[in-house]
C-alpha cells in the first residue's frame, strides 16, 4: 500500500511473535513492547536530515553530522501508546511528548476524546503518532485530526499491527501521513479486534485483561 512500510527486520518479527502468544506474561509483554518500539523508532527516523558541524575529538578537529532542526515530538495515543513511548524515548531522549486521550466506543467503534496536550510549536517539528494497533483506523484519524488542528504539518504514524481497513481509512483522511508497522494482519472480528492480532494491547500491557 502507498506510504506504508512494513518493518520486517528479524528481531522485530521475532519479538512480535512472542507478543502475540497468549501465554506471554504481562512483564514480558511490557518488556517486548519497549524493545520493539526502539527498533521501530530506528526505522521511522532513518531519513531524518543532518547538518555538518565542526567538533573536536580527543585526537583532532573534524566535521561531523548531527540532527538538524527542532527535536521530534512523540504523540502516544492513551493508554496503550504509552507502552511504546518508553522504548522510543530510550533512542531519542530529548524528544517532546504530546498526549492524546482517546477511547473507542464499544458500540459504534468511533473514537471519543477525553484529553489532549501538546507542545505549542507543533508546526516546527516532526510529529510521530504512536499506538500499538491500527484496527478500524478511527482512533488514528481522530488523533491526527487533533494534531493538525494544533498546527502539525509533518506527521508520521507508528504501530505494531495494522489492517487493510485501518490503513485505507487513515490514507483516505490523511494521505500525506506515512505509516510504519511490524505487520499487516488480514482483518477484524465482530468486536473490531485485529485478527489474528495479539488481543487488547492496553490490557496486556497493564495486566487488566
Amino acid at each position: 500500500m502507498n506510504n506504508v512500510t512494513v518493518v520486517d527486520h528479524p528481531l522485530v518479527q521475532h519479538k512480535l511473535a512472542l507478543m502475540r502468544d497468549k501465554d506471554t506474561s504481562t512483564k514480558s509483554f511490557r518488556q517486548l513492547t519497549r524493545e520493539i518500539a526502539t527498533l521501530l523508532c530506528y526505522e521511522v527516523t532513518r531519513d531524518l536530515s543532518l547538518d555538518e558541524v565542526e567538533i573536536e575529538t580527543p585526537i583532532a578537529a573534524m566535521t561531523a553530522r548531527m540532527l538538524s532542526g527542532k527535536k521530534l515530538v512523540f504523540a502516544p495515543i492513551l493508554r496503550a501508546g504509552m507502552g511504546l513511548l518508553e522504548g522510543m524515548l530510550e533512542l531519542v531522549p530529548s524528544a517532546r511528548v504530546s498526549h492524546i486521550g482517546l477511547y473507542r466506543d464499544p458500540e459504534t467503534l468511533d473514537a471519543v476524546e477525553y484529553y489532549f496536550k501538546a507542545p505549542t510549536d507543533l508546526p516546527d517539528r516532526l510529529v510521530i503518532t504512536i499506538d500499538p494497533m491500527l484496527a478500524t483506523g478511527n482512533t488514528a484519524v481522530a488523533a491526527i485530526d487533533r494534531l493538525k488542528e494544533h498546527g502539525a504539518v509533518d506527521l508520521r504514524y507508528v504501530c505494531l499491527l495494522a489492517t487493510p481497513t485501518g490503513l485505507a481509512n487513515l490514507q483516505q483522511h490523511h494521505p500525506n501521513v506515512r505509516v510504519w508497522t511490524a505487520a499487516i494482519d488480514h482483518g477484524l472480528n465482530d468486536h473490531g479486534y485485529i485478527v489474528p492480532g495479539l488481543g487488547d494491547a492496553g490490557d496486556r500491557l497493564y495486566g487488566t485483561r
